[in-house]
C-alpha cells in the first residue's frame, strides 16, 4: 500500500502541509525538520502520486527553459541534439522545453536569456554559464526569490544555488591531457595552450588542470603562451600559425577550445601535422578525421548528448516528481580516443 503524506506528518509529528512543502522544497520549513521529513520519507519508501500529479502538469504544464552558448560550435550543436530529443520526450508528458541559443560565450545575454524565460513562465532553466559574477547572482535571485531550479551543464558556477551540474569534470579533463602529454615529450621540449574565451569557467579549469599537472609531472617542460581564441577555425589557423613561428621548437600543443579544425591546418600548412604531439577535446566529427589523418594524437571526449539530454530530463525529474539529483556534480566520463581506437 502506498506511503501517504499523512502517514509521514504522523510519524515526523508535524502537519501534512509541512510534509508537502519540506518534500518539495518550498516555503519556509527548519532545515533540521525538512531533514527529518524526507529521510522518513525515504525510509517509509514514499513515492510521489504520478497520476496526481499527471492531472497536475495538464492543469499546470511545466515549461523548461535552456540557454547555450558558442551555439554555432560542432560540439554545442551535439549538445543540442541531447536537449531537442528530451524535448520531444517530455512533450509526449504534456511539458516543454524553450531554448536560447547565443552565439560564443556572453555573460549579458545570457543574462537577458534568463530574464526572458522567467518571463516566459518557465519553471525551470538548464544553462551554459560564463565566468561573470551577475550570472551567479541571477541564478541564486531565481532559486531564492522565484523558485525556480537551475541546473548548470557543460560549464558550471559552483558557488551558485544551482541544484546540480551535469558536464565534464573540466579539470580533471585537462589533467589528464597533461598526462598524456607528459608521457610523449622528451626532456625540456616546448608546448602552446590554444583556449578559448577566458568569460568560460569549462576551458578555464581545463587549462588550470593541465598546467599545475603538467609543472608536477615534468617541470623540466616549458609552456611558451596560452593562446585566446574566439570559437573561430580561422582564427585557431592564424594564431597556430604565429605559435610556430614565435616558438619553432614546439613540440606539443594542447588544445582546450572547440576550433580544433583550424590548428590542423595551420600544422599541416607548416609542414609539422606529425612532429607536434596535439591533445584536443571533443571526439567529433571533424576532430575524428583529423585524430585519423595523424593530426590530432589524442582526443579527451565529455559525452555533449548526455550533458544536454540530461541537462532538460534533471529538471524534469525535479519539477513532475520532486526527485532532487542523485548527484550535485553529474560528471560525464572522461573518453580517451586516438587512431586505433576511435
Amino acid at each position: 500500500m502506498a506511503v501517504t503524506l499523512q502517514q509521514i506528518a504522523d510519524a515526523a509529528g508535524v502537519s501534512r502541509r509541512t510534509v508537502d512543502r519540506a518534500l518539495k522544497d518550498q516555503g519556509r520549513v527548519r532545515p533540521e525538520v525538512a531533514e527529518k521529513i524526507k529521510k522518513l520519507a525515504e525510509e517509509m519508501g514514499y513515492r510521489p502520486n504520478q497520476a496526481g500529479r499527471a492531472l497536475a502538469l495538464a492543469k499546470n504544464p511545466i515549461k523548461i527553459g535552456v540557454i547555450t552558448q558558442s551555439s554555432e560550435t560542432p560540439f554545442m550543436q551535439e549538445v543540442l541534439v541531447g536537449v531537442h530529443d528530451a524535448r520531444r520526450r517530455v512533450r509526449r508528458n504534456g511539458a516543454d522545453v524553450e531554448i536560447c541559443r547565443i552565439d560564443g560565450v556572453n555573460a549579458r545575454q545570457v543574462i537577458a536569456c534568463m530574464e526572458k524565460l522567467k518571463e516566459s513562465g518557465v519553471r525551470g532553466m538548464a544553462l551554459v554559464p560564463a565566468e561573470d559574477e551577475g550570472i551567479k547572482l541571477e541564478i541564486d535571485r531565481l532559486s531564492e526569490e522565484d523558485h525556480i531550479p537551475v541546473v548548470t551543464f557543460n560549464s558550471d558556477v559552483s558557488n551558485s544555488r544551482r541544484i546540480c551540474f551535469v558536464g565534464q569534470n573540466n579539470k580533471k579533463a585537462g589533467q589528464t591531457a597533461a598526462g598524456l602529454m607528459a608521457d610523449c615529450l622528451k626532456s625540456y621540449e616546448q608546448i602552446g595552450i590554444i583556449t578559448g574565451s577566458a568569460e568560460n569557467p569549462a576551458l578555464n579549469s581545463r587549462v588550470k588542470g593541465f598546467q599545475e599537472t603538467l609543472s608536477e609531472l615534468r617541470p623540466d617542460l616549458m609552456i611558451n603562451q596560452v593562446y585566446y581564441i574566439a570559437d573561430d577555425e580561422l582564427q585557431a589557423e592564424k594564431i597556430t600559425v604565429e605559435l610556430l613561428n614565435e616558438f619553432p621548437q614546439t613540440k606539443g600543443i594542447f588544445v582546450s577550445a572547440p576550433a580544433v579544425l583550424g590548428v590542423c591546418r595551420a600544422l599541416r600548412k607548416k609542414g609539422v601535422e606529425k612532429e607536434i604531439i596535439v591533445i584536443a577535446n571533443d571526439v567529433l566529427g571533424e576532430n575524428i578525421k583529423c585524430l585519423e589523418e595523424g593530426s590530432i594524437n589524442y582526443l579527451i571526449g565529455q559525452e555533449a548528448y548526455f550533458q544536454g539530454y540530461e541537462g532538460v530530463m534533471t529538471l524534469y525529474r525535479y519539477l513532475l516528481e520532486d526527485r532532487k539529483p542523485k548527484k550535485e556534480l553529474e560528471y560525464t566520463d572522461i573518453i580517451i580516443k586516438n587512431r586505433y581506437n576511435i
